[in-house]
C-alpha cells in the first residue's frame, strides 16, 4: 500500500495500492506507523511523498464506503476512521522534517488533504486536485477545511470547497493551493531537484525554522522568543558553527 526508502537525508514514500491510492483503514495504519519511525530518524531531513500509480491519491475507498454508510454502526465507524485520518495527517504535519508532495495525477478528498499536510506542494499541469465532497452531502473532514482556509485564504476554501470545484494544476498554483507546476513530464524531475536542493540544507535549521513557520501560524506562542531560542540552538550546534566559519572565511 505504501512505501518507505531512505537514501542520505531524503525519506521517500510512494503510495503504491493499485489502482487509485485508494484510502482505508489499513492504508491510514501502515501511514501512521512510518511516520511514528520517520519522528526517529533526526538523520532525515526531507520526506518526499510521491505515487507509484497514475493517480495520486483518489480519497476515501469506496468499496468501504459502501459497505459502512448504510447503517448507523457503519457511519460511526466512518467518523472513527476520519479521526483517525486528522490524527495521521496532524502527525505529518508536525514532522521535523521538510515533506513535499509530489501530485502526478488526481488529488482529490482525503488525497489532497493529505498533500494539504505538508509543506510544499509540487503539480503537474495535468493533474485535478480538490476537495469535491459537498456534491455527495459531506464534508473534507480531514483536516481540509481547515488547512485550506489557512493555507489558501478564506475566498479561495470557500470557493473549491463550496463549489465542490476540482481545478487543474496551473491554476492550483495561481489560487496557493500549490507552489510549483511542472509538465507532466518533467514532474519528477522537478520534484527530485526540489528535494535534493532542501536535503542539502542542515537539518537542524530546517527543523527550526518549521518550527517557526508553525507558531507563527497557530498564534499562541510569542513567536519572537522562538525565534530567539530556535537561534540559540542553532548557534550551539555544530555544523551551524562549521558553515558559518566558511562563510566568514570566503569574505
Amino acid at each position: 500500500m505504501i512505501s518507505l526508502t531512505i537514501e542520505a537525508s531524503v525519506a521517500t514514500v510512494t503510495l503504491c495500492r493499485a489502482p487509485v491510492n485508494a484510502i482505508n483503514e489499513e492504508w491510514i495504519e501502515q501511514l501512521d506507523r512510518i511516520l511514528a519511525e520517520l519522528e526517529r530518524m533526526p538523520r532525515v531531513s526531507v520526506l518526499w511523498i510521491r505515487s507509484r500509480e497514475r493517480l495520486f491519491c483518489a480519497g476515501a475507498d469506496l468499496e468501504l464506503i459502501r459497505s459502512l454508510y448504510g447503517s448507523e454502526e457503519g457511519r460511526k465507524q466512518m467518523i472513527a476512521m476520519t479521526r483517525r485520518m486528522q490524527q495521521v495527517y496532524a502527525r505529518l504535519e508536525r514532522l521535523p522534517q521538510v515533506s513535499v508532495a509530489e501530485i502526478g495525477g488526481a488529488a482529490l478528498g482525503g488525497g489532497f488533504e493529505l498533500a494539504l499536510a505538508c509543506d510544499l506542494r509540487v503539480v503537474a499541469d495535468t493533474a485535478k486536485i480538490g476537495l469535491p465532497e459537498a456534491q455527495l452531502g459531506l464534508l473534507p473532514a480531514a483536516g481540509g477545511t481547515q488547512r485550506m482556509t489557512r493555507i489558501c485564504g478564506d475566498a479561495v476554501a470557500r470557493r473549491l470547497i463550496l463549489g465542490a470545484e476540482v481545478i487543474g494544476g496551473a491554476d492550483a498554483v495561481a489560487l496557493g493551493c500549490a507552489h510549483w507546476v511542472a509538465p507532466a513530464a518533467a514532474l519528477e524531475s522537478t520534484a527530485r531537484a526540489l528535494v535534493e536542493r532542501i536535503a542539502a540544507l542542515p537539518g537542524a535549521a530546517l527543523a527550526e525554522c518549521k518550527h517557526c513557520i508553525a507558531v507563527a501560524v497557530d498564534g499562541a506562542e510569542d513567536g519572537f522568543e522562538v525565534e530567539l531560542a530556535g537561534s540559540a540552538a542553532l548557534l550551539a550546534d555544530a555544523e551551524t558553527q562549521q558553515r558559518v566559519q566558511r562563510f566568514l572565511d570566503k569574505q
